[in-house]
């Protein structure tokens, strides 16, 4: 890797520790990334007692402490990730919520899903903003933008848009019309279009194309559903003559949720390419930055992905499944060896840019049995034997093409993207 922007990765004894092979949090550049917040007291250790508040409170109080400690603010929050294990638990938990977000609020992703670490009933990750940057920046004053469109679905816990540097973070969205505010009527085929012009919705009211679109998130409830979703993806992607000229893919992770907001099929979230920065850097042709989207044959490459899409200071990598290049099916095996293949496909894309595996600032993983988590970690820490990125780990009904494990990464990119140095 060239450049020499330095990574931070902090712990704090205010938040959990030893909960897991990660960092509390990972600065790179302008921005910082927080593993996931489970209910567990930082005193002793343990999850705490009582009902769904009371651990969505411990989460979001682990969060603040984290957030502190490297002396930030919750209003630095541009992104936030909260998972249930019951979807009926969203009305308390959005209360509790409120509590740390009075006024401003970051972009948010909510789904449930079939399991969590400790049995918890809710588990929240975010991003924040870093304008201090990390050394040998020099701290500059950067402004987040946080914008709402009125053309498209309003949430009362989450702002559309919130960006900050050379990114935007888009908050989920549901397959709901925004005249209306009710979930569209038809199949996943439809409510899938609405997610996506949604959100290209809420691009073009802050003038960015959709092609700056580096990584989507699609949460299916049942990924039987899967196919029909991708034949509504392909027809919104490539969106330009520029990018279908090259064949541009963002990157891409597929979630099994077993419930998402209002009883939707699907959502989709995105991060976005922002080329004009945010104030008080000067602004700029938003392609004077350019996006660099990679794939390597010894990884497996997909019609509908990139496998690595770099822009400014950030690579964003696909989900990578255990699938056995040879055959091109999911590796035979236990766990132990199908995440030793997910782990050997992103070493394997990471390699293929001249970057290693300290680069990756948070991954996230997704398991199809919770209790299978210390294998996981025990071939997970042969790939970080020192340093440990940011994680999230979530349990998932099901995975495609019956796997038992997938993992995505989020990677620092000290040389940037052209025309920079």
């Amino acid at each position: 890797m060239s450049g020499t922007i330095i990574k931070s990765a902090r712990n704090t004894t205010n938040a959990p520790q030893n909960m897991g092979p990660y960092t509390q949090t990972v600065a790179f550049s302008h921005y910082n990334n927080i593993s996931a917040q489970l209910p567990v007291d930082p005193k002793t250790g343990k999850m705490v007692g009582g009902d769904v508040k009371v651990q969505a409170r411990q989460c979001l109080s682990n969060l603040k402490a984290i957030v502190e400690s490297i002396g930030h603010v919750m209003d630095d929050m541009v992104k936030a990730t909260i998972f249930l294990k019951d979807m009926a638990d969203l009305e308390a938990v959005n209360a509790v919520y409120r509590e740390f977000f009075p006024s401003y609020l970051p972009t948010r992703t909510v789904l449930a899903v079939a399991a969590l670490p400790l049995d918890a009933q809710v588990q929240i990750d975010a991003i924040i903003s870093n304008g201090e940057g990390t050394f040998p920046q020099a701290p500059c004053p950067l402004v987040k933008l946080a914008r709402n469109s009125d053309k498209a679905p309003q949430d009362p816990f989450s702002t559309h848009t919130v960006a900050f540097s050379h990114y935007n973070n888009i908050g989920a969205q549901l397959p709901v019309d925004a005249t209306s505010g009710q979930l569209v009527a038809g199949d996943v085929k439809v409510q899938a279009a609405q997610c996506l012009r949604n959100i290209k919705t809420v691009l073009e009211s802050i003038d960015v194309p959709f092609d700056d679109i580096v990584k989507v998130t699609v949460y299916l409830t049942n990924l039987a559903d899967l196919d029909a979703v991708n034949e509504v993806y392909t027809t919104f992607f490539p969106d330009s003559a520029i990018a279908r000229a090259v064949a541009y893919l963002p990157a891409r992770s597929v979630v099994s949720a077993t419930a998402l907001p209002m009883g939707a099929q699907v959502q989709m979230d995105a991060v976005i390419s922002h080329g004009d920065g945010t104030p008080p850097q000067l602004v700029e042709d938003r392609h004077n930055l350019v996006i660099r989207a990679r794939n390597t044959d010894k990884a497996p490459r997909s019609p509908l992905h990139t496998q690595t899409v770099a822009f400014s200071h950030y690579n964003h990598l696909t989900a990578q499944l255990p699938i056995d290049l040879a055959t091109g099916k999911i590796l035979a095996g236990c766990i132990r060896e199908q995440t030793a293949q997910c782990l050997n496909q992103i070493k394997a894309i990471v390699e293929s840019i001249d970057h290693v595996m300290d680069d990756i600032v948070k991954v996230n993983i997704q398991v199809k049995n919770i209790a299978d988590l210390a294998e996981v970690d025990a071939i997970y820490t042969r790939y970080f034997p020192s340093y440990q990125p940011a994680r999230t780990v979530i349990g998932v009904g099901e995975l495609p093409a019956g796997a038992l494990v997938q993992i995505d990464a989020v990677m620092s990119n000290a040389e940037s993207t052209p025309p920079q140095a």
